[in-house]
């Protein structure tokens, strides 16, 4: 049930995805990049403080509450939408997608990483973003069609009215889950534990979940400059709008499926090696895009882009709620979330300014550029977590020296480096030491 009204909440974002631009430009009579993508900007504040008070209040007013809150802002999007008789209409309508997308999404996130536990948090996450995202590419698509056939309005529109009424009535339908966190935190081992996290912990002082922090906002830093600029430079090369609307199904076509396979990926493997790649492979995409000028190239790219998107997407929350305790996971998520999507403002407003003063090509190169500086911070600042091992001593042992832990965690970093087939036995455990 949760996967499917996930679907429902990516499909209201794809509903915008081909067609504002276009719209902004042909019925609003907008011309500064900055302007059109205003609308992208709104969506991104909203959002983001959306996300942080929906993790910080997950507990307090309960998961299902803040699923219907989140849809009963998402009803009238479409029909602000549909009736908008100027820009300001567009605005507010993405005030309350923002306020919905951060509630719902949300909500649905917090819920999956507590119904299946520690052991398959990258599938669940695979499972909700690969629905989520495929509803955004199959929206984008579908409204772009009939854009085309029939005009930018009204007909689209329908189609986001439909979705707001059946995620609104699927999210009655499922239960609460705080009591399944409950029970989690009941039964985990006892161990040292240190000072609650604090915002500054998860934005960046804590190495692992800072490194995710800094990259998910560069994620949607990009993602929001690809969404508002990708439109536009494909008119400016004469694609039709029904051309536009497959590249921009595609990249996120791809990315939701891909995360079928990439969130248990996230389960098994490392995930600074899945974000460093992922992150990569988008940075050399975006300034790929600089080059090329047929359908077909930027099919294929818009394919890469959403694959490097896809080994990052269901890695970020897996890790965050891995790296968090289970007591302050849905904060340590929500305070993710608050910064990720505050990386939609960030882009669309670099894009808008670097786009109107130096043409379209110049954002490619400055956001290819910080995607892949980020992924150089994962490198150099994360680290793998070794697997469980036992943190109870044989009887009449003695504790290990403080200097034996310098040389493990000496030792666990260095053969990071060297290929499995070398290494001549498994990583060493970490012992828990104190927080840096």
């Amino acid at each position: 049930m949760l996967v499917l009204i996930n679907a429902f909440v990516g499909g209201m974002v794809g509903l915008e995805r081909t067609i504002l631009p276009r719209l902004a430009e042909q019925e609003f009579h907008l011309v500064a990049r900055s302007a059109i993508l205003s609308f992208i900007v709104v969506f991104g504040l909203t959002k983001a403080a959306a996300n942080y008070y929906a993790g910080a209040w997950a507990t307090r007013v309960g998961r299902k509450n803040l699923l219907l809150i989140g849809w009963l802002f998402g009803v009238p999007v479409p029909l602000l939408l549909l009736w908008a008789p100027s820009w300001g209409w567009v605005i507010a309508a993405n005030v309350l997608l923002g306020l919905n997308q951060g509630l719902a999404w949300s909500s649905t996130v917090v819920m999956k990483i507590d119904l299946v536990g520690p052991k398959q948090r990258g599938l669940a996450m695979g499972l909700n973003e690969s629905a989520g995202y495929l509803a955004v590419a199959a929206t984008a698509f579908a409204s772009g069609w009939l854009a085309t056939e029939y005009g930018l309005r009204p007909y689209p529109f329908y189609l986001g009215i439909a979705l707001a009424v059946l995620g609104l009535l699927s999210s009655l339908g499922v239960r609460d889950t705080r009591h399944h966190v409950a029970l989690e935190a009941s039964q985990a081992p006892a161990g040292p534990t240190g000072p609650p996290l604090s915002f500054w912990d998860v934005t960046w002082r804590h190495p692992n979940l800072g490194s995710v922090t800094q990259a998910g906002l560069v994620n949607n830093l990009n993602d929001g400059m690809v969404w508002g600029l990708l439109p536009l430079l494909l008119a400016s090369k004469g694609f039709t709008l029904t051309q536009i609307g497959t590249v921009a199904a595609v990249y996120p076509a791809v990315w939701g499926l891909g995360q079928l396979v990439t969130g248990p990926l996230a389960d098994r493997y490392c995930k600074k090696d899945l974000l460093f790649w992922g992150m990569l492979l988008q940075g050399a995409v975006l300034l790929a895009m600089l080059f090329p000028s047929s359908y077909p190239a930027f099919v294929l790219l818009a394919a890469l882009l959403g694959a490097g998107t896809a080994l990052v997407y269901p890695t970020f929350l897996a890790a965050i709620a891995e790296y968090a305790p289970p007591a302050q996971r849905a904060p340590s998520v929500g305070i993710f979330r608050l910064w990720r999507d505050a990386g939609y403002a960030v882009g669309a407003l670099l894009t808008g300014v670097l786009a109107d003063t130096l043409g379209l090509a110049a954002p490619l190169v400055a956001i290819g550029g910080l995607t892949g500086l980020s992924a150089l911070i994962i490198r150099a600042r994360m680290y793998c977590l070794p697997e469980a091992a036992p943190t109870t001593a044989p009887a009449g042992s003695c504790a290990r020296p403080t200097g034996f832990i310098l040389f493990t965690r000496f030792r666990y970093g260095f053969s990071l480096f060297i290929p499995a087939g070398l290494r001549r036995g498994p990583l060493p455990a970490l012992s828990p030491g104190p927080r840096i």
